[in-house]
């Protein structure tokens, strides 16, 4: 217990643990408020998702290095579509976003032996390309830069022109330990 003095100046006796209590409580709920206020503007936001990863469309109008400093300035990086399931989804949330392309993290890289496209985590591209048949018909090799279009095919394009993006970001590093979006550490 402890002694305070009341509005009217009056020595008062303070049950003091008991308001530790309830503002420790009061803190908890902050905490899952935020959680919660974090998972609707998740949602807002349209986020969409695999098993892995988060893809967030920017309808911000980027250069394509600009999208990708965009990216990581958000924690994540230009999408990175590494399978028929992510393109698919990617394809999918550009079309319903009533969009016809966006950048991707791909682009070519041009060596002495020749080009090849790396992602933009600096890996090969192996496995997986979706190109339109007439980049794999005839490649555009003056464009360097890699756009999504809403039918899930890719195609080269200048990296000077500007165009909305998606940045995906890894479940596994997200605040909290990887939590799902509005779950809380303390529940």
């Amino acid at each position: 217990e402890s002694v305070f003095l009341d509005t009217n100046g009056d020595c008062t006796m303070c049950d003091c643990g008991r308001y530790r209590k309830v503002v420790g409580q009061l803190d908890i709920s902050v905490g899952k408020l935020g959680n919660a206020v974090k998972f609707v503007k998740n949602v807002v936001l349209g986020l969409r998702e695999t098993e892995e990863r988060y893809y967030l469309l920017v309808k911000e109008p980027k250069r394509f290095r600009e999208a990708l400093m965009n990216c990581k300035l958000r924690g994540g990086t230009l999408a990175m579509p590494k399978s028929t399931n992510t393109n698919r989804l990617m394809a999918d949330y550009v079309s319903q976003a009533g969009l016809t392309r966006v950048y991707i993290g791909v682009q070519t890289q041009t060596k002495d032996d020749g080009s090849s496209h790396v992602y933009a985590d600096s890996t090969p591209l192996q496995g997986f390309a979706s190109w339109s048949q007439e980049e794999e018909l005839q490649p555009n090799t003056n464009s360097s830069c890699v756009e999504l279009l809403s039918t899930g095919t890719w195609a080269h394009v200048e990296c000077e022109a500007t165009m909305f993006f998606i940045c995906e970001f890894p479940k596994s590093r997200r605040r909290g330990g990887g939590r799902e979006p509005g779950a809380s550490a303390s529940s």
